[in-house]
Formats: C-alpha cells, sequence, structure tokens
C-alpha cells in the first residue's frame, strides 16, 4: 500500500511541476493572463508534507499539510526567475519557500528547504507577504509582516504588525534585522525602495491604527531612514496615494511590487480594498511616481489593474487579488505575480512600454458618476467620429 500510494503521488506532482501553461482568450491590451497557476498547494514537495519512511507512516498519510500557496516576492538572477512565496501550513503557520523557474510561467520546483528565519523577534507568531529589493546598496532585501499577539488584548484574534526586514545576496543565507520603526501603532505592506533617496534608505509604508482597520491611516506613505541596521523613521510619513471614498481604496491600500523604475517615473502596482455586500474586495492597481521626487504622483489611471474573475475569486479569503512580487527583465518584459483569493498563485505578462502607456493614457478617476458618464461619452463620441466612412 505505501509503495503504491507514494508512486501515484509523486507522479501526479512531476505531471503538475512540468505541466506547460498557457495564455488565457481574455484580452484588454494590458496584459496576458494564464490558464494555470504557477504554485498552489499542491506544488508543494512531498518530502514536505509526508513521511517516506513505511515503517513510521506505513499507510502513507499526510503529516504536515499545506493549506495554501501565495502572496510572492519575486526576483531574476542569473536568467532564473525565483519566487519567495508565502507557504501556510495546515496549522494556519506561514513560513517562506523559493520556488525556481526556467522561464518564469511555469515549471516552478521549490527547493528542498524552506527558509529558516532567525528567530530574533520572540514575540512572533507569524510571518508573510514579503517583498523583494535589489538595493543599489548590492543586498537584497525582504520585507515582511512579522505579527504577534497584541499583549494588552485579551481578544485571543487580537494582533500586531510590524514590518520584519531581512537581507540575502543569494536568497540561502538570510541575515534577520531589527523591525522597522515607526510613529505608527502598527505597520503592514511595507516596500524598500530600491534606490537611496537623498543618502537615505527609503519605505513605502501604510500606517495604521489597529491590526485590521487603518483607522487613521490614510494610505501608502512613505519614509526615510538613515540606518537600515537599525532602521526608524522618525518623522511622520507622508502620504503618496491616499485612499478615496467610493473608489476600490476606500477602505485601505498598500503598496504591493517593489515600485519600477522607468523612463518617465517610478511605477507602482498596488493593492485597494472597498467595502461590498458580500464583504472586502481587494484588486491592484497602477499609479507613477516622479523620478527626483517619489512622493509626487504624477500619474493615476482611473479603476483597477488586475482584479479577481472566475475561479479566482473563489479561496480561503475569496474575492481577493494582491500582489507583491514583479519581474523586469532587460528586454521589458514585465511578470506580475498575483495571488487570488489568499490561496493560489498566478503570472500576468506585460512589458514596460504597455504598463507606461495605461499609466499616462488612461482617464484618471473624475470620482463622480456624471463625470465618469461625461468621460465615457467622450470616448464614444471620438471612437463614432474615426469610424465615419
Amino acid at each position: 500500500m505505501f509503495a503504491e500510494n507514494y508512486t501515484r503521488e509523486l507522479a501526479k506532482y512531476e505531471e503538475l511541476i512540468t505541466r506547460k501553461n498557457i495564455v488565457t482568450e481574455e484580452y484588454n491590451g494590458i496584459y496576458e493572463r494564464y490558464k494555470y497557476p504557477v504554485l498552489t498547494r499542491k506544488h508543494a514537495p512531498i518530502i514536505w508534507r509526508y513521511d517516506l519512511s513505511p515503517e513510521t507512516n506505513p499507510y502513507f498519510m499526510e503529516r504536515l499539510g499545506i493549506n495554501a500557496v501565495f502572496n510572492s516576492g519575486a526576483i531574476e538572477m542569473d536568467g532564473r526567475f525565483y519566487l519567495v512565496a508565502r507557504v501556510e501550513g495546515n496549522d494556519r503557520k506561514s513560513f517562506f519557500a523559493v520556488a525556481e523557474s526556467p522561464n518564469g510561467i511555469d515549471n516552478f520546483r521549490f527547493w528542498d528547504y524552506p527558509i529558516l528565519l532567525p528567530d530574533t523577534e520572540k514575540e512572533e507568531t507569524n510571518v508573510y507577504d514579503m517583498r523583494l529589493t535589489k538595493h543599489e546598496d548590492g543586498y537584497i532585501y525582504g520585507v515582511f509582516c512579522s505579527e504577534s499577539k497584541d499583549q494588552e488584548d485579551p481578544d485571543l484574534s487580537s494582533a500586531v504588525a510590524q514590518a520584519g526586514i531581512v537581507r540575502t545576496k543569494d536568497l540561502k543565507t538570510w541575515e534577520r534585522l531589527p523591525n522597522l520603526k515607526t510613529q505608527s501603532a502598527q505597520q503592514r505592506n511595507v516596500v524598500l525602495h530600491p534606490e537611496f533617496v537623498d543618502g537615505k534608505y527609503a519605505f513605502y509604508t501604510r500606517p495604521q491604527d489597529g491590526f485590521i482597520s487603518t483607522g487613521s491611516g490614510g494610505g501608502i506613505g512613505f519614509g526615510l531612514c538613515n540606518d537600515i541596521n537599525n532602521a526608524h523613521i522618525k518623522e511622520q510619513e507622508v502620504i503618496i496615494h491616499t485612499r478615496k471614498y467610493h473608489t476600490m481604496t476606500e477602505v485601505k491600500n498598500g503598496a504591493g511590487a517593489v515600485p519600477i523604475k522607468t523612463e518617465k517615473g517610478w511605477l507602482h502596482i498596488a493593492h485597494g480594498v472597498r467595502n461590498t455586500a458580500a464583504g472586502l474586495r481587494y484588486v491592484t492597481y497602477v499609479f507613477v511616481t516622479d523620478l527626483n521626487d517619489p512622493t509626487k504622483c504624477i500619474a493615476e489611471p482611473s479603476g483597477y489593474f488586475i482584479a479577481p474573475f472566475g475561479h479566482e475569486r473563489v479561496g480561503d479569503v475569496s474575492n481577493v487579488i494582491f500582489t507583491n512580487g514583479a519581474i523586469v527583465r532587460e528586454n521589458g518584459d514585465v511578470y506580475v505575480y498575483y495571488a487570488s483569493s489568499d490561496t493560489r498563485l498566478h503570472v500576468a505578462t506585460t512589458t514596460i512600454n504597455k504598463l507606461l502607456d495605461y499609466a499616462f493614457n488612461t482617464p484618471k478617476d473624475p470620482l463622480r458618476s456624471v463625470d465618469c458618464v461625461k468621460q465615457r461619452c467622450e470616448l464614444i463620441k471620438k471612437n463614432l467620429e474615426y469610424l465615419k466612412p
């Protein structure tokens, strides 16, 4: 029984890992989506989940199950694609693991061992959603959510979120630095800018009052610190992209992938959250900030960039699209890795030129229905004139 079950499951695993991904027929001219997720719980290696000894596991039972694989940082090195994914066990604890692919679209295979972070934060219970920044100082930094129990609140669901920081040069050896300090009570969705700003390390933040609620937090923040080895934003963060009523960011928004440097500005792929009768809905959206002043927004196309459709809408936390990783290649190709419903990870492919066209030539949201209709009517009028014989 053991040998038969092991052989069958190993064959299924290899078939999944080596399956070719294909572009879907969905079209919007901005990016291409793919039929299959690039990572799921089934991509977790068998050696992570099963005891392979017939003596101690005669029925070939799963001992340490995997519930989901999602929210991944992304980086390219030596022509290979690497994802540092959030892997959640059946026990609800998340951890990080590196998956590698030759093409960034399929054939992602996890390394044998997940990342064992240095245990320097003794109150920390959970870690997740790492952003990977290739910084000009020569290190690859991982900034992630470091979660611990709120000791001042007896509610067992109450927690405190802070920004954890690690660094590496090969994704194998990781150095843990102290958590980021800011004036805010809690921090989530923190991203390290890839270049120095005024000779300092720059962070995109999301100041918030509580673990879930942003409270007085007004949107995506920006702050500077002198020393990454003891990162402390001493001044109040500057809000560079505010939440707005009756938009996809009215409940909260946060930085997503590390901003992409282009000839026209820093291109951001962020996430926004709005409330619906069915609960919160997460989508991604785009904005651009000035090359010389990262706090100055110079383009913000109307509406969402990627939203959950079809099977992507269903999962552990339904109706959610979230990104914290993108890869830009030397030829201008862009791979955006996005998770759906806190369950699985996908890729969308596009180019720098397409993203800039989208960002600068898509109209800005006029924020009122009557003005949105006028905006659409102008487009219709232009098109009808163009279509005249």
